[in-house]
């Protein structure tokens, strides 16, 4: 597996694989997997060398990290880098009252509370230790600082600023006195990262379906401004929540919903373009965002050992030129994408 290095600070920095681990799916999203079927999905990531693993409190409602707890003890600590996020906290509740309700199945009755404070994130922090049985983790995302979560652009403003007024002095000083290696931001929408860039020292952002094959709206500002400042992106959602690893067919979902019409057309060209040169779509769809050089890994989702094996084949996959510059001529892809 192919790995990357990031040393934007000078203090030894990380190395991610090309291909990282997103552990939301073993947080039992959309339907429940066996512990059993867990632990066999990680460990053919393991074995096909996948060495960097992101999960959160909000996967399963504690659950991803909890089987992380179980796949990493006995593996040498520092054979692998691990984020998790801060932003949250779990409240047990009774378990018809738990959050995430037809999202996550077959999960720990918690209820999700929002806090980007100074507190909140020392107190995330603990708890993620604690459910990893870790004692450090390298990397720090202050997790859904969208629009999305928070219902409006005043709801948004708001926890920005309740975080730049704790919860980033937090993760400076924890950063500042070597507990993390780095930190950032996971989130769905590129806007508020650029926002955050613009306004702090920031080292990593998780950006998750805004930077692929079917969307680079990322390039008109946000990518050179984190190139610029030697910040890594790290990508989430590489296959705009399964469509570009389907491919078009009936059902097929483009963030998170059913996808329209003009999306279901659009990656049918894609699909051809694909196909006209031998390639997967599912692989070409993989090894887009990796040709920016901002980008350090990528970490799509894997409920299966075949979508493992699936991933691990695209993250091997040598696309030919000529496909991105087909794609450019036809339209498909901005102009100014590296390739």
């Amino acid at each position: 597996m192919r790995i990357r290095h990031w040393d934007r600070l000078g203090n030894g920095g990380l190395d991610f694989t090309e291909l990282g681990f997103g552990a939301a799916p073993i947080g039992n999203l959309y339907r429940a997997i066996s512990e059993a079927d867990a632990q066999a999905i990680l460990t053919r990531a393991w074995e096909a060398g996948v060495r960097y693993f992101d999960t959160a409190p909000l996967y399963g409602l504690g659950l991803s990290e909890t089987r992380l707890n179980h796949f990493l003890r006995g593996k040498p600590r520092d054979a692998y880098v691990i984020s998790t996020k801060i932003g949250r906290h779990l409240r047990p509740c009774p378990p018809d009252q738990r959050d995430g309700i037809g999202k996550w199945f077959e999960v720990p009755a918690r209820n999700e509370v929002y806090d980007y404070s100074y507190d909140g994130v020392m107190r995330s922090l603990d708890a993620s230790l604690e459910r990893t049985g870790l004692d450090r983790i390298d990397i720090l995302y202050a997790h859904d600082l969208d629009v999305a979560n928070h219902r409006s652009q005043s709801g948004l403003d708001a926890k920005l600023s309740e975080f730049m007024s704790g919860g980033y002095r937090a993760l400076l000083e924890l950063r500042d006195q070597g507990v993390i290696k780095a930190f950032g931001a996971g989130v769905n929408e590129w806007q508020p990262c650029q926002w955050l860039l613009e306004r702090g020292d920031f080292d990593l952002f998780l950006l998750a379906g805004r930077y692929t094959l079917l969307e680079q709206a990322p390039l008109a500002s946000f990518l050179p401004l984190a190139t610029k400042r030697g910040v890594g992106i790290v990508i989430g959602g590489p296959y705009n929540s399964g469509i570009l690893a389907t491919g078009p067919k009936p059902g097929a979902f483009y963030n998170y919903d059913p996808a329209p019409e003009a999306i279901l057309a659009r990656v049918t060209a894609l699909q051809t373009a694909c196909a006209a040169h031998g390639v997967r779509l599912v692989d070409a769809a993989f090894q887009f965002p990796l040709r920016h050089p901002a980008v350090v890994s990528n970490i799509p989702g894997g409920q299966g050992v075949a979508e493992m094996d699936s991933n691990v084949t695209a993250a091997q996959t040598e696309i030919p030129p000529e496909l991105w510059a087909d794609l450019k001529a036809q339209g498909l892809l901005h102009p100014d994408a590296p390739v």
